[in-house]
């Protein structure tokens, strides 16, 4: 057995049983071709490296023979393998990815030149309409340059999807391999969530007691998180309003910040857009304190801290969205509870769906939740938060 075996599917089983073409062109960035290679495999896929000759005084072969388990095509031999691989036959692979592309192996890709087994790979997997994603990589004036562009839109026309380089300085920069993974899984998974906008409200709030302290809870945004990768990747239009928690949401997901309740009020006053489907699972505080000004002085024996009901943001939502599909999460102490807890919440609110589950859950890697929707139908499902999120997010379509 290959050591890159043992590897296969222990992150996920997001990509597996997916056979994966990598192009490796001749870019610095493809220094970054092993890592790529064992984050897919980490997701379940089977990595075939191809390499211009290019690549090869980039990165040594025997690298990405190690990385994958596969010795990388370099150059084409009688087995055909751009046929048998990328061809019109009864078994071609889910993708071809191109990472890193240089703007000389994408124009000529654009223009159906084949002198190098990726760019032969490349007109093979058009012709047959396997999945093509290409991520380019290059100094930001030749990515800037009219021919590249144009050669550009002429790819996307064939149907090739691109990964957006970050501008950084002077570079078109390759993305993150998070952001290359998920856009893999996007390709070749399901796309139920295609076109869908999908907004996700989740963390903490903090609400301010005074000028230095919060009041806060135990909410690790992981919950929120999960539900916004699980989504991006099914493919939907993703934003996220995220508060106070430790989890990061990816660079790749576009991100408005909070802190307080009346943060979050303010962003719906200002939000334009239509969101086919709002998930609440951030932990918002049911109390404001009363803000003392400056710094409320230390060693006192004692300390009263006056709060006022807050004002419920479920309902402001449904007041500003009356046709999205709203999702929130309900939190009772124990089981017993729950689930007539999470009707009172879904008749009140005017909700679609309801998601309970117990304060046992917050900061947990694993959850076990109550999913109830308005027709008062109700299902339990335990698991990682990961698995969770897709649970959730079924009661979309």
């Amino acid at each position: 057995m290959h050591p890159a075996d043992d590897l296969c599917g222990i992150k996920s089983k997001k990509l597996s049983k997916k056979r994966i073409v990598l192009g490796v062109a001749g870019s610095i960035a493809a220094v970054e071709t092993v890592k790529l290679s064992r984050e897919l495999i980490r997701h379940g896929a089977d990595v075939i490296p191809v390499m211009t000759n290019a690549a090869t005084k980039i990165i040594h072969p025997d690298a990405l023979e190690f990385a994958t388990s596969h010795k990388p095509i370099i150059e084409l031999s009688g087995q055909t393998e751009h046929v048998f691989f990328c061809g019109l036959v009864k078994n071609p692979v889910d993708l071809l990815l191109i990472c890193p592309c240089t703007a000389n192996t994408l124009s000529k890709i654009a223009h159906g030149i084949d002198d190098t087994a990726v760019t032969t790979f490349a007109t093979t997997a058009i012709g047959s309409g396997v999945p093509f994603v290409i991520v380019p990589a290059m100094h930001l004036s030749m990515y800037k340059h009219k021919v590249v562009q144009n050669n550009i839109e002429k790819c996307k026309e064939l149907g090739i999807t691109f990964i957006e380089p970050n501008i950084f300085q002077n570079k078109a920069k390759m993305p993150s391999i998070d952001e290359i993974v998920a856009n893999v899984v996007i390709n070749v998974g399901k796309q139920d969530l295609k076109e869908k906008n999908i907004l996700i409200i989740g963390g903490a709030t903090a609400e301010p007691i005074d000028d230095i302290r919060i009041l806060t809870n135990k909410s690790s945004g992981k919950t929120a998180v999960s539900l916004a990768n699980n989504a991006f990747e099914r493919g939907a239009n993703v934003e996220v309003w995220y508060g106070y928690a430790k989890e990061t949401v990816p660079l790749y997901i576009p991100v408005k910040h909070f802190e307080t309740i009346e943060d979050i009020l303010s962003l719906l006053k200002s939000n334009k857009k239509t969101f086919d489907a709002i998930i609440v699972c951030a932990a918002i505080a049911d109390y404001l304190p009363k803000k003392h000004k400056g710094k409320i002085s230390s060693g006192k024996n004692k300390l009263t801290i006056e709060c006022s009901p807050a004002p419920k943001i479920i309902q402001k939502i449904r007041e500003v969205a009356p046709k999205s599909k709203i999702i929130a999460f309900k939190v009772e102490e124990n089981k017993k509870d729950l689930k007539e807890e999470a009707l009172k919440l879904l008749s009140k609110n005017n909700l679609d769906v309801v998601v309970a589950n117990t304060i046992s859950a917050f900061g947990a890697d694993e959850n076990e939740i109550l999913i109830i929707d308005k027709e008062r139908k109700s299902i339990t499902k335990k698991g990682k938060k990961e698995q969770l999120a897709g649970y959730i997010l079924d009661t979309i379509k």
